[in-house]
């Protein structure tokens, strides 16, 4: 009997030697014709033993030709077909090569109804017919069936799939949804957008609602969450059915919450009590709950919807998925570690499939790095890169430029904090602000202070103030937005900036345990800036930075104070917890450090400030140092000098060597201190 299913060897996957296919026709002329035929229906997919073309059949019935057995035993004795009824390969190419599309897609038809008479499943035989250009139906129907049967699950071979059932005649508009899905879900947003575009267009679009999840995931991925709103806006609430929490994700995400609400009630229940229908509510609901004034409450729900889906094993078109947001929940609450165990769990389980591991990644990356861990916020970096064969898509690109910005800020790699900085700049350029992409928004704020640049981001940090204001300042997305300003206007010097972020962290200090902790830390800052601060008082504050997942601005904070401390009991007592909050020691909190070895080398007084003659500067050297800090290369400073780039590179060379210092970054920070200017970076 015929077997279903039973691979046949693909003629186009090798070309035909030269010669092959004359030498076989001159060799099945005239009495060798029905060997011929034979062999030609065992090429297209026909076995032995098993139902044979009815034509060849009649004949052999017929009498017209020996038995079939005696063909077979010819067809074995010349060489072309092996025992076990496979056709020598070439003679098979050579066979479905030189006889004609018509005859050969004439036969592949009438197998394919042998296929369908005995309820056989075609398999991968139906690929290769497809792919061989047989245009049929039944072959279209059963690739088409296969590919549903995947999408979830293994997306990338359903687009296969559903690619070869086009080839085989299928619908296109009929397969647009399930096709834009499976493009979307390993990354290939193109061509995902390409296909919804045709079908948002068309009269009556079927699939419509999947059609709408597929653009909203594509247009959230493109930095663009508000365009994924907006789609969900035109489905309108009576269509929307199941893909609500979705809706409501996108919407509360760009400010419209009452939007959001009239898509999806947060007592909604699932529709059945599968695990993805849980894990749709369960998103919604957990979402919205972030908006209470109890910053608490949506956390656990957005956890448990990230169970389920990762249970689920299912990739469903989102704008960003449980896991995602439970995790930015959980960073939002200064909670990396707990953001990490939702991150690994998701992507241990596949959650969202390929083309959401690059965020989970990233976000990985930011939980690392807030635990003041470089080197696995780097490594994390890097599988996102290589996460899937895509680049990243803008929203990725932007939170892994922000996260390269973070990280120099806290090296003291002026250099690098540089280089991050222009390539933030290129990324926010292709992406809006929302909800879920505050955290690197703060962390841009902070580094145009730093770097004198906040003109490059006003207009997007206007819309961040105004999309939480629509939201009532929500406080678990509003507290960290409102320190990344506290420590921008700290930067900035600007006390004026400052009072109306430190006034909203006391306000929701009765709320949020994180706004009381920032709230005190704030106060702390400033009374070290006005030099004004009690030791106990900053470290007290620094270590509560500490416990709330913040040990790098903890040290940050008692470095600084170190710096600025009067008594050297002082000094040595902040420099110990700046160094016991961030055990690296690289130049987060290291003013105190550089202030204590500078005074030490130049004999100076512990308890003084450093006098201007104390620097253990020559007066040229000073005037070689300060155009360093105005980042001038050699060859700048000895036209500035009148002295050869050469001879600036040793004035340089001493300076580091009586300074003591380990690097570049290193040498800035004790130029500054020698010369009394600040930390930062020229304009």
């Amino acid at each position: 009997m015929l077997q279903p299913g039973t691979p046949q060897a693909d003629p186009h996957t090798e070309p035909l030697a030269p010669g092959i296919a004359y030498s076989v026709a001159q060799q099945l002329r005239g009495e060798d014709a029905a060997v011929r035929e034979l062999l030609l229906a065992l090429s297209v997919g026909f076995m032995l033993p098993g139902p044979l073309p009815v034509e060849l059949e009649r004949r052999v019935d017929g009498c017209g030709v020996e038995s079939l057995d005696a063909l077979v035993a010819r067809a074995e004795s010349s060489g072309l077909l092996l025992p076990g009824g496979t056709v020598v390969g070439p003679v098979q190419q050579a066979l479905l090569t030189m006889t004609p599309t018509a005859r050969v897609h004439a036969l592949q038809r009438e197998l394919v109804g042998i296929f369908a008479a005995q309820g056989w499943p075609m398999g991968d035989f139906a690929r290769q017919l497809a792919r061989s250009g047989l245009a049929d139906p039944r072959v279209a129907a059963e690739l088409e069936k296969a590919a549903d049967k995947t999408l979830e699950h293994d997306p990338g071979l359903a687009y296969q799939l559903y690619g070869e059932a086009l080839l085989a005649g299928a619908d296109e508009l009929a397969t647009a949804a399930r096709r834009a899905q499976a493009a979307a879900a390993i990354g290939d947003l193109d061509s995902a957008g390409r296909i919804i575009d045709g079908l948002l267009v068309s009269p009556d679009p079927p699939d419509l609602r999947l059609g709408v999840d597929v653009a909203a995931a594509v247009w959230a991925q493109r930095g663009m969450l508000d365009r994924s709103a907006d789609v969900y806006t035109w489905l309108g609430p009576e269509r929307v059915g199941p893909s609500a929490p979705f809706a409501a994700v996108a919407m509360i995400g760009c400010g419209n919450r009452a939007g959001a609400e009239a898509m999806f009630q947060s007592e909604s229940s699932p529709g059945s009590p599968t695990l993805l229908a849980v894990a749709q509510v369960q998103t919604g609901k957990g979402i919205l709950e972030t908006l209470a004034s109890d910053p608490d409450q949506g956390l656990p729900v957005l956890i448990h919807a990230s169970d389920m889906l990762n249970a689920s094993g299912t990739a469903l078109p989102l704008p960003d998925t449980p896991g995602s947001l439970a995790a930015l929940v959980a960073l939002h609450s200064a909670e990396p570690h707990l953001a990490d165990t939702i991150i690994r769990s998701a992507l241990a389980a596949g959650q969202g499939g390929d083309a959401v591991k690059p965020r989970l990644f990233l976000l990985q990356a930011w939980s690392a790095m807030q635990q003041d861990n470089p080197e696995e916020a780097r490594l994390a970096i890097n599988e996102a890169s290589k996460a899937n064969p895509w680049p990243l898509v803008p929203r990725d690109e932007f939170l892994c430029s922000a996260l390269e910005v973070g990280l120099a800020r806290r090296s003291g790699e002026v250099h690098a904090l540089v280089v991050a900085w222009e390539r933030a700049r290129e990324a926010m350029l292709h992406t809006s602000v929302d909800l879920y992409s505050l955290l690197p928004w703060g962390e841009l704020m902070i580094s145009a202070a730093r770097l004198r640049e906040t003109r490059r981001v006003a207009h997007y940090l206007d819309e961040a103030w105004k999309l939480l204001a629509k939201l009532g300042g929500p406080p678990l997305w509003a507290v960290p937005f409102h320190w990344a300003a506290v420590q921008a206007a700290l930067l900035n010097e600007s006390p004026a900036d400052l009072s109306p972020h430190a006034a909203a962290l006391v306000r929701a200090a009765e709320h949020s345990h994180l706004a009381s902790v920032l709230a005190a830390a704030g106060k702390a800052w400033v009374s070290v800036l006005a030099g004004q601060f009690l030791a106990d008082d900053v470290e007290s504050a620094a270590r509560a930075l500490d416990a709330v997942g913040l040990p790098w601005e903890g040290a940050r904070l008692v470095g600084h104070a170190a710096g600025r401390a009067d008594e050297r009991k002082d000094m040595m007592r902040l420099l110990a917890c700046a160094r016991d909050l961030h055990p690296q020691g690289s130049t987060v909190g290291t003013a105190a450090a550089e202030a204590v070895e500078v005074r030490h080398a130049a004999g100076a007084d512990h308890n003084k400030p450093l006098p201007p003659d104390a620097s253990g500067l020559s007066e040229r050297e000073k005037e070689v140092a300060r155009l360093v800090l105005e980042g001038k290369t050699y060859r700048e400073i000895g036209e500035a000098m009148y002295i050869s780039p050469r001879t600036a590179e040793h004035h340089i060379a001493r300076m580091r060597r009586r300074l003591g210092a380990e690097n570049r970054s290193d040498l800035l920070v004790r130029l500054r201190l020698a010369l009394g200017t600040d930390l930062r970076p020229p304009e």
